[in-house]
């Protein structure tokens, strides 16, 4: 009988404000990581082709949108690839070559393997010493089943590229090991993902973890005084009542003639960006074929600074996904069969995927926190004439870091009051 591998995707994200500390070592990272003169497999740079790595995040988005085009979608791309990257250490032949090439990756040589699997060491590293006025955790664990031994390169390869957590769990007993890796989960994303696996099979010998965890004050704060109750339209027959937040200040936007849409960068404090896309009446589609890291190149060479009244409703939406059928229907197939070569895990071929799931979890106010609260009272409110844009129907939402170029999270608010 074939042993399975359990392989499970997390994330939790909240915009908020918060403050913490870093270790000296950040600095360093900071200074070095990405500026080696190597180049980063990862990082989207619109001045050079690289790899495909930046257009993963919109294929698998246009993916998940093929059966739910009518509801809301939220994942992170960061989270979903660097498990499958991890994974991929104990991967070969064309399962290793299948998931890479899944993730945008190709020209698959010894020494591009290693390459890529440095560029995600490099940006973990960066993306855990983010700026102060950002929390931003990411880190990867490793469950293997009490008297199970994985081979000790693919355990030494986790730990220096992935810096992965490693636990013993008892799947005999597949409730204990649940609670076990739920506990562990909740705690690293600070209550907001309590479960995580809804079941575990007594034949699991290894679950892989992967969790972010997101939280950032606006550099410029919404007054919570000005929010209001407004008319948020799902779609032209049918609205939900939504608190509106409103701020008037100076934004880098653009409208997109050739696509009908509004695109609005708000900045958070630190390195992170939030952009907002707001498609005309009836162009969501259009915008969604389109949408592309050429596209959002474009969009970012044409932004321009200018006097906004905003108005963005209050979200808290959540989002589970089948990893596996998602990957499954975009060619990654082999990974999930019996045909599946994980032998550098095992050092066998007794191993496939049961399960990859990804749960996330986005929350957006005016500013999170009583210390926000201070900040909003710092905020310039200029008179005089600003175009409104009211984000009071369908929008894409892209947050990035800008120190790494990479997308940390994507998703489509279709109803924003929806849990």
């Amino acid at each position: 009988m074939k042993y399975l591998l359990c392989l499970c995707l997390l994330l939790a994200v909240l915009c908020a404000i918060t403050y913490c500390r870093h270790e000296d070592s950040c600095h360093e990272v900071n200074n070095t990581n990405l500026h080696d003169g190597t180049e980063n497999l990862l990082t989207h740079n619109c001045d050079k082709r690289g790899s495909n790595y930046a257009d993963f995040v919109f294929r698998f988005y246009k993916q998940a949108i093929l059966k739910e085009a009518d509801k809301n979608v939220f994942f992170s791309p960061m989270s979903i690839s660097t498990a499958f990257a991890m994974l991929a250490v104990g991967a070969k032949s064309t399962t290793l070559s299948q998931i890479f090439e899944g993730l945008g990756f190709d020209d698959l040589t010894e020494t591009r393997i290693h390459d890529i699997h440095e560029s995600f060491h490099k940006v973990l590293a960066v993306l855990n010493c983010s700026d102060v006025n950002i929390t931003l955790t990411i880190g990867n664990a490793l469950f293997t089943a009490l008297g199970y031994e994985p081979q000790e390169t693919f355990l030494q390869n986790t730990k220096q590229f992935y810096d992965a957590e490693f636990f013993s769990s008892n799947f005999h007993k597949p409730e204990e090991s649940k609670k076990q890796i739920n506990k562990y989960v909740q705690e690293k994303t600070k209550g907001k993902i309590p479960e995580l696996i809804a079941h575990l099979d007594a034949s699991t010998v290894l679950v892989l973890v992967n969790y972010i965890y997101f939280k950032a004050a606006w550099e410029k704060s919404f007054d919570h005084f000005r929010t209001y109750e407004d008319d948020f339209f799902v779609n032209t027959n049918a609205s939900v009542r939504v608190n509106m937040m409103q701020s008037d200040s100076d934004y880098d936007s653009y409208y997109d003639q050739d696509l009908s849409c509004e695109v609005v960068e708000l900045p958070y404090q630190g390195t992170a960006r939030a952009l907002l896309i707001l498609p005309d009446d009836g162009k969501m589609k259009q915008v969604e074929d389109a949408i592309s890291k050429e596209t959002v190149c474009k969009w970012d060479n044409k932004l321009a600074t200018r006097r906004l009244n905003l108005q963005l409703p209050k979200i808290s939406i959540s989002g589970s996904y089948d990893v596996k059928k998602l990957f499954k229907e975009m060619g990654i197939t082999e990974l999930f069969s019996s045909n599946a070569d994980l032998s550098g895990i095992s050092g066998s071929h007794d191993l496939q995927v049961s399960q990859a799931i990804h749960k996330a979890l986005l929350q957006i106010d005016e500013a999170g926190t009583e210390a926000a609260g201070a900040t909003a009272v710092i905020l310039n409110r200029v008179l005089g004439p600003s175009d409104t844009i009211k984000f009071n129907r369908p929008f894409i939402i892209l947050i990035s870091d800008k120190a790494t170029s990479t997308t940390l999270f994507m998703g489509k608010i279709v109803n924003p009051s929806m849990k």
